[in-house]
């Protein structure tokens, strides 16, 4: 299932079913994108989280040799805080 676009205008979408960046090639959600989620959901973790949920369901669908560890934070290690950067 392929999830809409958050509304806004933006580069960093997911190409599937690798999973990478179409607008730098990054593996998907990019550091830009973590970025720009972070700015468009300030004050909506919960929110945020869901929707992250939905793309790692997806993406574990897509990626069924990669370990859902790798998953989880590539997908939502980076929500709370922890980092942009990974």
């Amino acid at each position: 299932m392929t999830r809409p676009p958050v509304p806004g205008v933006t580069t960093h979408l997911p190409i599937r079913p690798g999973w990478l960046c179409a607008g730098c090639g990054d593996r998907w959600p990019c550091r830009t994108r973590r970025r720009q989620l972070l700015a468009e959901y300030e004050g909506a973790t919960v929110s945020l989280s869901l929707l992250m949920t939905a793309y790692f369901v997806d993406a574990a669908n897509d990626l069924p040799l990669t370990q859902s560890g790798d998953l989880y934070r590539r997908f939502h290690g980076w929500i709370r805080g922890d980092s942009v950067e990974g």
